[in-house]
C-alpha cells in the first residue's frame, strides 16, 4: 500500500474516532447536564432513599458558673422514617394506623401518600428518637424504612430563645444558615458546607473549561463558648414571664451583665417561644427587642444626668435647689410626676424623690453643651458593637436643638430614645468607675482544626471619674435605702445602688404622648461599690399599676438575692 494512501486512512479513523468521541460527549452533556432534571425525576421515583451526607453545624454553648460548657444549640442524630408501598403485606390504611404515634401527618394522609400508583419512597416522619426507631423495627412492618438523621437540636428549648436564634433555609432554599440572634451573628463560623458525596464529572469538566486543576476554598468553622450561664438564663427566664403575665404586658425584657468587662450573663425578652418548635410564634417573637428596639426610658436616665453634673463640678451633693414643683421653658412647663413643689431640696432627694425640676436644675446649672457632651460620650446615640445581629441605634437629635425644653426633658429621659443594651451600657459606667464597656455574648471560639480563639474587645472610653462612680454609687445606695419602698426592700448585708423609670409611650400617630400607656423601666447594680452585676430591666404597658417602682421592684430584689447566692457574693456591710 502507498504512504498516502496510509496516511489518508489513518486520518479517515482518527476523525470517524474523534466524531464519535464528540457525538459521546454530547450526548452525556445533554443526559448530565442539559436534562438532568428530567432523569433526577426519573430516577427519583426508583430509588428508596437519596444517598447524602449528614446535616452538620458548630454548636453554641453555655458557660456554667465552674467554666463547665453547657449546649445551647447542637445537633441531634436520630431517624428517617419512610415507606416503600410497593413492599407492603398490609393494607395501607393498617400500616399508617400503626405507626400513627410517630408521624408528621395524619392517618388518612398518611394512606393516601402510600396508596399512590408507582411510588416506591414515602418520607413519613424525619426526625425520629434511637427509642422511636426501636419501637417501630420491633413491629416487623414489611415495607417499613428507617434511615439515620441529624438535625439542629436547642436542649434548653425557649431559654434565651431571642438570643440564641435558630438556623433557616437561606434565599436559594438549599443550605441551612443562621437566620438570628448568635445563629446568623456567627453563621460563618457555625456553617458548615455540605460535601458532595459524588462529583458529576462532565457536569465539572463543561463548567470548568480551562480550569483542570482546581481547589475548594477551605474555611475554618467551629463551637461558640459564650458568656451565658444557663441557671441564671432560666432564672431570668422565669421572672420575665411571671411579671410580664402578673401586669399583662405587651413585653418585658431583661439584661444581666458584668458592668467591669461586658461579659452578659443573661438576657432575653418575653412573650418568647420554643426554638425546636416555632409553629406558633411570630416574627416579632424572633426578633430582639433588647438590640433592635428603641424606647424613652424615663427616670432611669436620670442617675446619667446627676452623675454628669457632679462630674462637671456643676453640683455637689450637699448642692440645694428651690422645687416650685415645676418649671416654664420655651412655652413648655416641665412637672414633677405629682406636680408639687418641694421647697429647698438637696440633691439626694432628686433621685429618692424622681424630681423633674431637680434633673432640669442640674442641666441649667451645667449648660446645654457641657450636659450634651456627656450624655453623647455615653454612646447613647450610637451601637454598642454588641455581638447579635441587627442593632440599632439611638435617637438623640434633640440633644442637638437650641431650645432648652428639649435638655430639660432628656435630663429624666423623655424626648431620647435608645436600645436596652445602650442604656445598659451607660449605666454601667455609674459603677464600674466610669468606663464604657463593650457588651458581648462569645469568649471563644473552639475550631474543629483544634484551634482555640479568645475573643478580645476594645477598651472603652473614660467617661466619668472614679470618684464620680464611687459618690454617684453612694447616692443610688441610698436610693435602695431609704427611698425605694420606704427602705423596706434593702439588703442587710449587701449594698444595691438602683433607681426606677417610668415614662410616658409616643404616639405616633397624633404627635405627643399618649395618657394612659406607660413604660416601666428599672436599674441596680451590686455590690453598689466594685459591683459584680448590673441588672436593667422593663416591661412595656404594664396594665394595673401606675409606677416602675411597682412592677419591677420586687423582680429586682429577686434576681439580686438569686445572684448573691449563686454566686456567694461576700457581705459589703
Amino acid at each position: 500500500m502507498k504512504r498516502p494512501q496510509l496516511v489518508f486512512r489513518v486520518r479517515f479513523l482518527s476523525v470517524v474516532v474523534m466524531l464519535g468521541a464528540f457525538l459521546l460527549l454530547g450526548r452525556l452533556y445533554q443526559i448530565q447536564v442539559v436534562q438532568a432534571d428530567v432523569y433526577s425525576d426519573k430516577a427519583e421515583s426508583q430509588y428508596v432513599h437519596t444517598k447524602s451526607d449528614l446535616y452538620s453545624r458548630g454548636s453554641i454553648n453555655f458557660t456554667k458558673r465552674d467554666g463547665e460548657t453547657f449546649s445551647a444549640a447542637s445537633i441531634q442524630y436520630g431517624y428517617v422514617l419512610a415507606a416503600n408501598p410497593t413492599h407492603l403485606t398490609i393494607s395501607a390504611d393498617s400500616f399508617c394506623e400503626k405507626v400513627q404515634n410517630f408521624i408528621d401527618v395524619s392517618v388518612d394522609r398518611c394512606s393516601d401518600r402510600l396508596s399512590v400508583s408507582d411510588r416506591v419512597y414515602v418520607e413519613l416522619a424525619s426526625r425520629l428518637s434511637e427509642e422511636q426507631a426501636h419501637s417501630i423495627e420491633e413491629m416487623n412492618l414489611d415495607g417499613a424504612l428507617l434511615y439515620r438523621n441529624r438535625w439542629r437540636y436547642y436542649p434548653g428549648g425557649s431559654l434565651a430563645a431571642r438570643i440564641i436564634g435558630f438556623v433557616g433555609y437561606g434565599d436559594e432554599g438549599t443550605e441551612l444558615h443562621g437566620k438570628y440572634g448568635l445563629e446568623r451573628q456567627y453563621d460563618d463560623v457555625l456553617y458548615e458546607e455540605r460535601q458532595v458525596m459524588s462529583v458529576n464529572f462532565f457536569a465539572e469538566l463543561f463548567s470548568n473549561l480551562g480550569d483542570l486543576v482546581y481547589q475548594r476554598k477551605q474555611t475554618k468553622t467551629g463551637d461558640l463558648v459564650t458568656t451565658l450561664e444557663p441557671s441564671v438564663a432560666r432564672m431570668l427566664d422565669e421572672i420575665l414571664l411571671q411579671t410580664n403575665n402578673t401586669y399583662e404586658s405587651k413585653l418585658t425584657g431583661a439584661i444581666i451583665m458584668n458592668p467591669q468587662n461586658g461579659e452578659i450573663i443573661a438576657m432575653n425578652a418575653v412573650p418568647s417561644f420554643n426554638l425546636n418548635d416555632r409553629s406558633q410564634a411570630t416574627i416579632d417573637q424572633f426578633q430582639n427587642p433588647l438590640v433592635e428596639n428603641v424606647y424613652e426610658f424615663g427616670s432611669t436616665i436620670k442617675a446619667l444626668t446627676m452623675a454628669s453634673g457632679l462630674d462637671a463640678g456643676a453640683i455637689t451633693p450637699a448642692t440645694t435647689y428651690y422645687d416650685a414643683g415645676s418649671i416654664e421653658l420655651d412655652d413648655f412647663v416641665i412637672k414633677n410626676y405629682d406636680g408639687r413643689g418641694r421647697g429647698t431640696v438637696p440633691m439626694q432627694e432628686i433621685l429618692n424623690q424622681s424630681l423633674n425640676t431637680g434633673v432640669s436644675f442640674i442641666v441649667q446649672r451645667m449648660g446645654k453643651d457641657k450636659f450634651r457632651d456627656y450624655f453623647l460620650n455615653l454612646k447613647l446615640g450610637s451601637e454598642t458593637g454588641i455581638d447579635l445581629p441587627n442593632e440599632s441605634h439611638g435617637l438623640v437629635d434633640n440633644l442637638r436643638s437650641p431650645r432648652d425644653v428639649e435638655y430639660a426633658t432628656a435630663s429624666f429621659g423623655q424626648g431620647i430614645a435608645m436600645t436596652p443594651i445602650a442604656a445598659t451600657r451607660a449605666l454601667a459606667t455609674l459603677g464600674n468607675g466610669g468606663e464604657l464597656v463593650t457588651p458581648h455574648l462569645v469568649k471563644e471560639i473552639q475550631y474543629n482544626t483544634g484551634e482555640v480563639k479568645e475573643i478580645r474587645y476594645p477598651a472603652g472610653k473614660q467617661v466619668f471619674s472614679a470618684e464620680t462612680s464611687e459618690e454617684i454609687s453612694r447616692m443610688l445606695s441610698i436610693v435602695v435605702d431609704d427611698a425605694l419602698r420606704g427602705g423596706t426592700v434593702a439588703l442587710p448585708h449587701h449594698s444595691v445602688a438602683a433607681k426606677t423609670g417610668t415614662a410616658q409611650i409616643p404616639d405616633p400617630i397624633n404627635g405627643g404622648y399618649y395618657d394612659d400607656k406607660f413604660l416601666h423601666s428599672f436599674f441596680g447594680y451590686f455590690p453598689a461599690f466594685e459591683p459584680e452585676f448590673i441588672v436593667f430591666m422593663y416591661t412595656v404597658e404594664p396594665q394595673g399599676v401606675s409606677y416602675a417602682s411597682e412592677t419591677l421592684t420586687e423582680p429586682f430584689m429577686d434576681i439580686a438575692k438569686f445572684l448573691i447566692n449563686y454566686y456567694e457574693i461576700p457581705p459589703d456591710r
